[in-house]
């Protein structure tokens, strides 16, 4: 059973930053893609950016320019570097994991933005 388990949420004042980690139980070579998404109060789980095996990154247009993600293959770990947050960006965060068609899903990490 795979296995993600997220951390490094918080609170936050608008225009600081966060890093998040999500430590993978499997080898996340092994995966098509790892990445996170976000679920903010009231709305649909929504992408936020993803790293496939080739090492190649997509990002939503809202975190462009703002938001890092990268990996760690000897901790496998994959990591999201927020900076510049902002209220819009509050939300429940999930670290995700891709093979084939399944993705596999961690608990979440709240992170919230306010002043």
């Amino acid at each position: 059973q795979v296995q993600l388990l997220e951390s490094g949420g918080g609170l936050v004042q608008p225009g600081g930053s966060l890093k998040l980690a999500c430590v993978v139980s499997e080898n996340i070579f092994n995966f098509n893609a790892v990445g996170w998404h976000r679920q903010a109060p009231g709305k649909e789980r929504d992408f936020v950016a993803s790293i496939n095996v080739g090492g190649k990154t997509q990002y939503t247009d809202a975190v462009k320019d703002r938001f890092t993600i990268s990996r760690d293959g000897v901790k496998k770990t994959v990591y999201l570097q927020m900076n510049n947050l902002k209220p819009e960006d509050t939300a429940v965060y999930y670290c995700t994991a891709n093979i084939l068609t399944r993705r596999y899903w961690g608990q979440g990490t709240q992170v919230t933005v306010s002043s």
